[in-house]
């Protein structure tokens, strides 16, 4: 069970339990559930290529793990080098080739997102908010994927939805380079936004970043069914976006290291909650 925990743990399985909350949502709000054989296609592709991106980018993430998470598989030895490199691999190709066997808009955005995993990890990390970009794209993609399961088309809603989770996960990961700017700079004197920009006016950044993601949730809330007037969307939303408030004015007028790792799950768990309220709503 050790061996498997480590595994488990390189590869944030947690990840991926929103990655198919997510993907059923999307189906849901594009046309409903497919068949049996489509759904579990469906979920085994995102589960298995999120596994590997984890799995790939903690091995070129080492020497900055070493600084900044000192608890990773990797770092603590539980796994070899080289065993997550195999784990990595297995994984994109359990998960591309799942999605190949339900359509070729489903391989496509599989097979993409694949290749930028790897991409990123190896170089596009280091590369002037491009990384960011890539990372707020992989938690906005499961809802564009689940879409075309169902559809050739792109549903109005499924493009708002990831929108508002495009903007909030950018501004979580700008957040992420100024909790970890000592390390990111030291390990791989990575280009990121607090470098450039400094520390503050990232924050400042991030904050209209989550104020953009807040403003289409509302939006939802008003206009787009099943989203409109929904009691339990409002509700759970409401929470969410208070949530994501918070932390972006708490790292605009705060410089403490102590707050970032305070508050380094409030905005997860914040989206997590957002994730729980469009999941109920599809469900009506």
């Amino acid at each position: 069970m050790g061996r498997l925990a480590a595994v488990l743990r390189l590869t944030r399985i947690e990840h991926s339990a929103m990655l198919v909350i997510a993907v059923i949502a999307a189906e849901l709000l594009s046309g409903g559930l497919p068949q049996a054989g489509t759904l579990i296609l469906s979920l085994i592709a995102p589960i298995f290529i999120s596994m590997a991106s984890f799995a790939i980018n903690d091995y070129y993430d080492m020497k900055v793990d070493k600084l900044n998470a000192k608890n990773r598989p990797l770092v603590t030895g539980e796994i070899k080098p080289r065993e997550a490199v195999v784990v990595s691999l297995f994984c994109f190709a359990v998960g591309v080739v799942a999605a190949a066997f339900i359509n070729v808009y489903a391989f496509a955005i599989a097979a993409v997102f694949a290749a930028l995993a790897y991409v990123y990890s190896y170089a596009l990390k280091e590369v002037f908010l491009l990384g960011n970009i890539y990372v707020a794209l992989s938690m906005a993609i499961p809802f564009i994927f689940g879409n075309y399961v169902n559809n050739s088309t792109l549903y109005p809603s499924i493009v708002l939805v990831s929108t508002m989770v495009f903007a909030s996960g950018l501004a979580r990961e700008i957040h992420g380079t100024i909790r970890d700017f000592g390390g990111d700079v030291k390990a791989r004197k990575a280009k990121t936004l607090p470098r450039i920009i400094g520390m503050r006016g990232s924050a400042i950044v991030a904050l209209a970043l989550y104020a953009a993601g807040i403003a289409v949730s509302v939006y939802l809330f008003f206009y787009i069914a099943p989203f409109r007037l929904n009691p339990v969307y409002g509700a759970i939303i409401s929470v969410s976006d208070l949530l994501l408030l918070y932390v972006g004015i708490g790292f605009v007028y705060s410089a403490k290291q102590k707050f970032y790792e305070k508050t380094r799950n409030v905005s997860l768990i914040a989206m997590g909650l957002a994730l729980i309220g469009i999941f109920a709503s599809a469900l009506v």
